[in-house]
């Protein structure tokens, strides 16, 4: 009995110091994490100095003693193993599993020391850089230095100083230098800054692509072949350039427009003194940041879709087969080819033009009234840009505006009533308020003197209803802006041009649909805006209104302005994507 006693204490003693060294391995392992937590808590509570005079000593011994105690016990108990001999009294079976769990646990025990090490060096690199971006022991370096707006709107003199605004931003390491684009009041130029507008002055540089007038200003009646020329003179009297047609299609000529505003920019003339420095005409493509597409894709849309042989001006083609050229035209060219058309603008205005091109052409930014009838792969407000309508109605001058007191109506609409889609807030809205006496909710079009009453109509109402039709905007939101009406806008996926610089909660009243088809809500909150509060709305309409009139020659801060200076701030994001794709061109060719 007392020799059976002793071999199996003998049995637990021999088996207790064959995984002495195990246990002291994983206890160590279990430390060194344990101080590692720690220490990465402390860390990043700012505990430790990031400087090079102040280590942390928690850092040192857990990366130092704790990884060689680790090392040494391991090395301890691989020996021990290599010694340990197997029991004669245990099975071979026994033997194996034994033998497999002391593999397992060398596993478990290498992984956890490795993972140790991982993580000691991966706290080394995250504290480098915390260190470097907080530029050591300075904490001073969250001012931000502008440079004069002056600066940018006069052009480059003797190639030292830079022609655009820019803005330096200290980080304690070198000031990182960023492009600074002008606010909506900052695109005014004086004189002689105009006069000598050029491609190192202006904010954006366009090059244009010579389509042939078909595509363009021959839609309008303009014979190429008989100017000789490619496009019309723009140089001489601005009455002399074709005119867009009227009514209805004028709302969507936003490309018109901007190809007249290029145009005029390389020309002399009175118009060019008064012309803006935004964007500069260049015929060096490898200059260009932009390549504007000169296709007047709404009015192909307006005059040429519902003919097979298309309508005057487009020798004979429909807005079908334009628009299968244009596509096969730019696929030819390299400017196109080199960046697969991220940098060119196309301006398909019109909610339904380019329908058969729009995804073939989707990389390029386009201009549009809004994104209703898109899908967000082809068009989104990443990439792309919100112009305004063309307003239909008569401008109103600051001096002409009636005040609170002259306006008698309190909310107007004249418009489709019947509408799909979206529209039928309109419907349940026109139920609903119809009949109240302050409220003009009427049918209504451009014909029969439509746009005669819709102008008297929004210069005696106090707000403007723009509600949601089958698309998210109309042109009615700005001829509410032009008279000086406050504009309700009911349109939950409405987006609104420029609104990166104008806030329109400050012009503009916001109701979803869901409250205003609630019996009684819309007229409670109209009635209990105060006289106070609706003239400061009524004030800064008149301030904003400029920043929605398309004309030629082009003013500071108006309509086409404000379209160029939106595309030049959605061009820096493009331009940054490009670069960083162009970053491995060289090592791709290569291999």
């Amino acid at each position: 009995m007392k020799k059976r006693t002793k071999k199996k204490t003998e049995r637990r003693q021999r088996h207790a110091s064959q995984h002495r060294p195990v246990k002291k391995t994983m206890a160590l392992t279990r430390r060194l994490l344990i101080d590692l937590s720690s220490r990465r808590r402390l860390f990043n509570a700012g505990k430790f100095s990031t400087t090079h005079k102040k280590k942390p000593v928690l850092h040192e011994a857990v990366s130092l003693a704790g990884f060689l105690r680790c090392s040494r016990a391991l090395v301890s108990w691989m020996v021990a193993e290599r010694k340990m001999q197997p029991s004669p009294a245990a099975p071979p079976a026994a033997e194996h599993r034994r033998r497999a769990l002391l593999r397992y646990v060398v596993f478990l025990a290498v992984s956890l020391l490795a993972f140790s090490c991982w993580a000691l060096v991966s706290s080394r690199i995250d504290g480098a850089v915390l260190a470097a971006t907080a530029g050591g022991e300075h904490d001073d370096h969250d001012g931000i230095i502008v440079r004069s707006s002056t600066q940018a709107e006069m052009p480059a003199s003797g190639g030292n100083a830079t022609s655009r605004g820019a803005v330096e931003v200290g980080v304690g390491t070198p000031a990182a230098m960023i492009t600074r684009q002008p606010s909506s009041g900052e695109t005014t130029t004086t004189a002689a800054s105009a006069a000598t507008c050029d491609a190192e002055s202006a904010l954006l540089r366009v090059y244009l692509y010579d389509l042939p007038p078909e595509f363009h200003f021959g839609m309008l009646g303009w014979d190429g072949k008989a100017a000789g020329a490619a496009w019309p003179d723009v140089a001489g009297d601005p009455r002399a350039v074709p005119r867009y047609p009227g009514g209805l299609n004028l709302q969507h000529s936003v490309e018109y427009w901007l190809t007249l505003d290029i145009l005029s920019s390389t020309t002399s003339g009175d118009h060019r003194r008064r012309r803006p420095c935004t964007a500069v005409r260049v015929t060096n493509a490898s200059l260009a940041d932009v390549f504007l597409v000169p296709f007047f894709a709404s009015l192909s849309y307006n005059r040429q879709s519902k003919s097979p042989h298309g309508g005057h001006g487009s020798g004979g083609r429909s807005d079908r087969q334009l628009q299968g050229e244009l596509v096969r035209y730019l696929a030819r060219r390299e400017e196109w080819r080199r960046w697969g058309g991220a940098d060119h603008l196309v301006v398909p205005h019109h909610p339904n033009s380019m329908m058969d091109a729009r995804r073939r052409l989707s990389a390029a930014m386009f201009v549009l009234s809004d994104f209703g009838r898109y899908p967000p792969d082809v068009a989104n407000l990443r990439k792309d840009v919100i112009a305004p309508y063309k307003h239909v109605v008569p401008s109103l001058g600051d001096g002409d505006s009636p005040g609170f007191e002259q306006r008698p109506v309190l909310a107007y609409f004249q418009g489709a009533i019947h509408r799909k889609n979206g529209g039928r807030v309109r419907q349940r809205l026109y139920q609903l308020i119809k009949d109240e006496k302050d409220v003009h909710f009427t049918y209504g079009s451009v014909r029969q003197n439509g746009i005669r009453r819709a102008t008297k109509g929004m210069a005696s109402s106090k707000f403007c209803l723009n509600i949601a039709g089958d698309t998210p905007s109309s042109n009615r939101l700005f001829d509410a802006i032009v008279s000086h009406c406050v504009p309700v806008i009911i349109s939950d996926d409405i987006e609104l041009p420029f609104e990166d610089v104008l806030d329109y909660s400050a012009f503009c009243v916001f109701v979803r649909a869901s409250d205003a088809v609630k019996r009684g809500f819309l007229l409670h909150l109209l009635r209990g805006i105060s006289q106070e509060e609706w003239t400061a709305m009524w004030r800064r309409l008149k301030e904003v209104a400029h920043h929605f009139e398309y004309q030629y020659p082009s003013q500071p801060g108006d309509a086409v302005q404000m379209i160029w200076g939106a595309v030049a701030r959605k061009m820096h994001l493009v331009k940054l994507q490009l670069h960083k794709r162009g970053r491995y061109q060289r090592t791709l060719s290569e291999s």
